[in-house]
């Protein structure tokens, strides 16, 4: 996805096995970030940096989702764990891994193997992609968000 596309309106279901979709979230725009794999310590650190400032986020107008191929159930122990405020969605069958752009090949100690990219969209309240992070700093993600919608004029975090 770049800049200018959309999400569609139903991204899948989340640790509760609840459909999300786009319309849950009245007035809200989005930060809809993908993630390689739960419990890892790099997508722990990510979700715990989105949850510490989850309620900033929420007060600034933006709703946070992430999404990886994993299970509703191991969405599910990996929200409990880490007491994620937001949902998770099972993307299993790859559709919006997919439709972002983000399952591709990667490389680790000389193998090529097919994953997810760790990539953060920021959308409109149409679910339209206004800001792309490529590079996401685990730890301080959020800080990163903040620098870049800062930025932007789009939000003071203060």
């Amino acid at each position: 996805m770049n800049i200018g596309d959309k999400f569609p309106e139903v991204l899948g279901v989340d640790q509760n096995g609840k459909e999300v979709k786009l319309s849950d979230f009245p007035g809200k725009k989005f930060i809809i970030y993908f993630y390689p794999k739960d419990s890892t310590s790099g997508c722990t650190a990510e979700a715990v940096s989105l949850r510490d400032n989850y309620d900033t986020l929420l007060k600034m107008g933006y709703q946070v989702i992430g999404v990886n191929n994993g299970s509703v159930e191991s969405h599910k122990k990996f929200a409990e764990k880490q007491e994620l405020p937001f949902p998770l969605i099972a993307d299993t069958d790859l559709k919006i891994c997919e439709l972002a752009g983000v399952w591709r090949l990667k490389k680790m100690c000389g193998k090529e193997y097919m994953g997810i990219v760790r990539t953060t969209f920021v959308c409109n309240h149409d679910g339209e992609v206004t800001d792309v992070i490529e590079k996401v700093e685990t730890k301080t993600a959020a800080d990163q968000l903040f620098k870049l919608l800062e930025g932007r004029g789009s939000i003071n975090p203060a």
